[in-house]
């Protein structure tokens, strides 16, 4: 399977993820740090799914590249939701392992389209 498709997949099934997680901490009334996670948890498979209609290399790469921009951001919405106690360290941790595997296939997309 391609790297984009893997991607999609992947981005696709951790969005479904934050979506779950954005329900839960809300529940238990934080609503400021569990949207911004939203936001970016969910943008980086919208990002991939714009650059599989990109009309250029340079296009494709730029929405990979925000796409990994993205995925940094949530990384750091889940490490300050963890620290701040409203993830456990098994959710966040398994939050994590996601998203190392969809940073990794990200930057080596970005890598290969640069030339």
């Amino acid at each position: 399977m391609e790297k984009e498709k893997v991607i999609e997949n992947k981005s696709y099934d951790f969005a479904k993820r934050i979506i779950k997680v954005y329900r839960y901490l809300t529940d238990k009334k934080e609503f400021v740090l569990s949207k911004q996670l939203l936001k970016s948890g969910t943008s980086i498979g919208a990002n991939v799914v714009e650059g599989q209609y990109s009309i250029s290399k340079k296009e494709f790469r730029n929405k990979m590249s925000i796409a990994l921009k993205e995925a940094a951001e949530s990384r750091y919405w889940i490490l300050l939701l963890k620290d701040d106690g409203y993830l456990s360290e098994k959710a966040a941790e398994s939050l994590l392992n996601d998203l190392e595997e969809i940073i990794k296939i990200l930057v080596k997309i970005v890598k290969n389209a640069e030339h």
